[in-house]
C-alpha cells in the first residue's frame, strides 16, 4: 500500500479512474521511431543539461504516459523540445495532450508583463543566463517554443496603449544621477557599435558574433537600471530592442530556436518602451521568418499582419515593401496562390517608392535591397511549387527572380550569407525543374559560399537540397559527386555560439 494519506490515495484513485490513453502523444510518439527506453534516455539526458537531476525516467514511466498519465514540470517541456527538434516544428505541450502547468509570466513563455522595469530586468537575466550557459538550447527549465494562440495572444498587445513607464528625471545633485547621465557621443557609439554587430552579421553569419552581441545587450540592460533622463532612456531602449533583435536573429541563425524566440519577445517588448513602431514591425517580421521556418505559416501570418497593422501609418516604403514580402511567404507555405501573388505584387510596388521616401531609413532594414526583394519573392514561387506538389508553373515563376537575386549578390561581399542562401535557392528550382545537373552546380558552388559564414541554416539548407537530389536523381554521377563533395566541404559538426 501506498505511503500517502487516505485523501491521497483517493485523489490518486479517482485520478487513475478518469484517465485515459494519450493519443496525442501516442501518435507523435509512433511517428518518431523512438523506442520506450530511446525516449526515456533522451528525456533524463535533457533533464540533467537543465539541472533537473531528480528526474530519472524508465520505460515503464514512458508506457504510463501514453497510457494517460500527465507528467510533472518540467517533463511536459523537455517532450515538447525533443519531438520538435525530431520533426523540425514546433510540437507544443499542448500538441502532445499534456497540460502545461500554469506558472509566473516572469518565468516562462512569451506572456511577459509589459512594463519598462520589467523589460529591463528580463533583459539582463536572460542575457546573462545565455552568457553563464552558453549551452546549445539551454537555457535552463524556462525555455520552450510557443506557437499558435499562446504566441500570437501576448504579441497583440504589443498595439495597447500603456502607462508611461516609471523613468524620472534624474535629480541633478544626487551621484547615481550623474553616474547615470551618458553623453551624446557615448550613445552615438551604442547605437553604432549595434550596426557593426548587424554588418558582421550578414557578412559572416549568425555562429561567429552571437556572444559578442549578448554580452553588448547585458551591458546596455544596466545602463537602462541607472537614473537617465527620459530622452536618453528612449535611446538605451531602442538600442536593447536592436541587440535583442539581433541576439534573436543570430540564434535563429544558429539553430537556437527557443533562444531566438525569447530574445525576439523581449526585442518587440523594449521597442514599445522605446516608441518605435517601425521597429516593432521588424522584430514582428522576424518572428515571423522564424514561424516560416518551424512549419506554422499561419502563425506567421498572423504576426505579420499584426506589423502591418501597427505600422501602416509610420514605416517607411522599404520596410511596408519586405513585410508585404513575407506576406507573400506567410500565404505560400499555407497553399493560397492568389493571395501570395497579390502581396508579391505589393512588395514590388511598394518598394519602388523607396527611392521617393523623404527620410532616411533606419539601418536595420537596410538589409532590404532590390536584390533581397527579388530572393524573397522568388522563394515565394518556389515554397508554392512544393506546396502544389513540386508545380512546374511555380517553379518557372520563381527561376528568373532568384537568378536575377543570385546576379545582384555576386560581387557583394556585405552579405555572403544572402548570396548563399540565394544560390540553394535557385538549386532548389532547378530540382522542381528536373534539372538536376544545373542544380548540382548551383549546390557546390554554395558549398564553397557557406564555408565563408557561421550559418547553420546555410548548412541545413544544403544538405536538404542534396538530400532531394540524391532521393529524385540518386544514380546521376553529378548527384553522386555531390555527396561526396558535401561530405568533404561541410561536415556535420557542433556550430560553435
Amino acid at each position: 500500500m501506498s505511503g500517502n494519506g487516505g485523501s491521497g490515495t483517493s485523489a490518486t484513485n479517482a485520478t487513475n479512474a478518469d484517465k485515459r490513453p494519450n493519443e496525442l502523444l501516442a501518435s507523435w510518439f509512433v511517428r518518431s521511431g523512438w523506442s520506450k527506453g530511446e525516449l526515456a534516455r533522451q528525456v533524463n539526458r535533457r533533464a540533467r543539461q537543465l539541472g533537473a537531476n531528480h528526474i530519472s525516467t524508465d520505460t515503464s514511466r514512458v508506457r504510463r504516459w501514453l497510457d494517460g498519465e500527465n507528467p510533472r514540470e518540467p517533463i511536459p517541456r523537455i517532450l515538447s523540445e525533443l519531438f520538435s527538434e525530431r520533426f523540425g516544428c514546433v510540437v507544443s505541450v499542448e500538441d502532445l495532450g499534456l497540460r502545461a502547468a500554469r506558472q509566473a509570466p516572469s518565468a516562462t513563455g512569451v506572456d511577459l508583463p509589459w512594463t519598462g522595469p520589467q523589460t529591463v530586468a528580463l533583459l539582463s537575466e536572460f542575457s546573462r543566463s545565455d552568457l553563464m550557459l552558453a549551452r546549445r538550447g539551454f537555457l535552463g527549465s524556462s525555455l520552450a517554443l510557443s506557437a499558435g494562440p499562446s504566441l500570437i495572444e501576448p504579441m497583440q498587445r504589443w498595439l495597447v496603449p500603456g502607462a508611461p513607464s516609471p523613468h524620472r528625471e534624474p535629480e541633478p545633485s544626487s551621484s547615481a544621477a550623474r553616474r547615470g547621465r551618458l553623453s551624446r557621443p557615448e550613445l552615438d557609439l551604442l547605437e553604432s557599435t549595434t550596426m557593426m554587430f548587424r554588418q558582421w552579421d550578414a557578412q559572416c553569419g549568425g555562429g561567429l558574433r552571437r556572444k559578442a552581441v549578448v554580452g553588448q545587450l547585458h551591458e546596455v540592460t544596466d545602463l537602462l537600471q541607472e537614473p537617465q533622463p527620459e530622452t536618453t532612456t528612449r535611446r538605451l531602449f531602442k538600442v536593447a530592442a536592436e541587440l535583442a533583435e539581433l541576439a534573436g536573429w543570430m540564434s535563429y541563425d544558429v539553430g537556437l530556436q527557443p533562444t531566438a524566440q525569447k530574445y525576439f519577445v523581449l526585442a518587440l517588448h523594449a521597442a514599445k518602451e522605446a516608441g518605435d513602431k517601425p521597429l516593432g514591425s521588424y522584430i514582428l517580421s522576424s518572428m515571423s521568418r522564424q514561424m516560416i521556418h518551424l512549419g506554422r505559416p499561419e502563425d506567421a501570418l498572423e504576426l505579420i499582419h499584426l506589423a502591418q497593422y501597427g505600422s501602416r501609418d509610420c514605416a517607411s516604403p522599404r520596410t511596408q515593401s519586405m513585410l508585404y514580402a513575407m506576406e507573400a511567404r506567410a500565404y505560400a507555405n499555407m497553399g493560397q496562390p492568389g493571395k501570395c501573388k497579390r502581396a508579391v505584387r505589393m512588395a514590388e510596388d511598394t518598394f519602388a517608392d523607396a527611392d521617393e521616401w523623404d527620410e532616411p531609413d533606419p539601418d536595420w532594414i537596410s538589409f532590404f535591397s532590390e536584390a533581397e526583394l527579388y530572393g524573397e519573392n522568388s522563394h515565394s514561387y518556389r515554397d508554392l511549387a512544393y506546396v502544389a506538389g513540386r508545380s512546374p508553373t511555380y517553379a518557372s515563376l520563381a527561376e528568373p527572380l532568384m537568378q536575377r537575386a543570385v546576379e545582384l549578390f555576386t560581387d557583394d561581399s556585405d552579405h555572403q550569407r544572402s548570396y548563399a542562401l540565394n544560390l540553394i535557392g535557385l538549386a532548389t528550382v532547378h530540382l522542381l525543374q528536373r534539372e538536376p545537373e544545373r542544380s548540382a552546380v548551383l549546390a557546390k558552388r554554395a558549398m564553397l559560399e557557406a564555408k565563408k559564414v557561421r550559418s547553420e541554416r546555410v548548412n541545413t539548407r544544403i544538405r536538404k537540397t542534396v538530400d532531394t537530389a540524391v532521393r529524385d536523381f540518386g544514380d546521376l554521377a553529378e548527384v553522386v559527386d555531390l555527396t561526396e563533395q558535401l561530405a568533404i566541404e561541410l561536415p556535420e559538426t557542433a556550430e560553435a555560439v
